[in-house]
């Protein structure tokens, strides 16, 4: 056999069998991920708070617990997460934010928002006049928009 179909059968082995293991870890990994969210359902609470501030920011930055910082692996805490500054009745607390709704959140607004913990899940309603500025567009989103014409 030529080299070169030697070489381009192992690489191929291997893109396999990698392949196959990815799979294996993102199925344990879904599992992993339905078992939280059924976690963060059970101790959600349906809570009238006011929006100070959002920005994405590294979780020793935050200004969260020490107890939430310790329960954080090593590889995670120097990689920046949605952090959110909220007044809930008379106390200012800091929150992370699914990165999901994290573009929804409006700043400096009264919002009716569901919290399980330190962890803001899902935004239910804002108070006040809705603001209608457009959002910017990100580079990728703009060429899309220009591919569509």
């Amino acid at each position: 056999m030529n080299t070169v179909t030697i070489v381009l059968l192992v690489i191929t082995g291997i893109l396999l069998v990698t392949m196959i293991a990815l799979y294996f870890i993102g199925k344990k990994a879904d599992k992993k991920k339905a078992e939280q969210d059924k976690l963060l359902e059970q101790s959600a609470q349906t809570v009238s708070l006011l929006i100070i501030d959002k920005k994405k920011m590294k979780l020793k930055d935050a200004g969260l617990p020490a107890a939430v910082l310790a329960q954080t692996p090593w590889y995670l805490r120097g990689t920046k997460a949605p952090i959110v500054k909220v007044k809930i009745g008379p106390n200012i607390m800091t929150l992370l934010c699914a990165p999901e709704i994290y573009d929804d959140v409006p700043v400096k607004k009264e919002v009716k928002a569901i919290i399980s913990g330190l962890y803001l899940t899902a935004i239910k309603g804002t108070f006040g006049k809705k603001d209608n500025t457009p959002k910017k567009l990100t580079l990728m989103q703009k060429l899309r928009k220009k591919a569509n014409m």
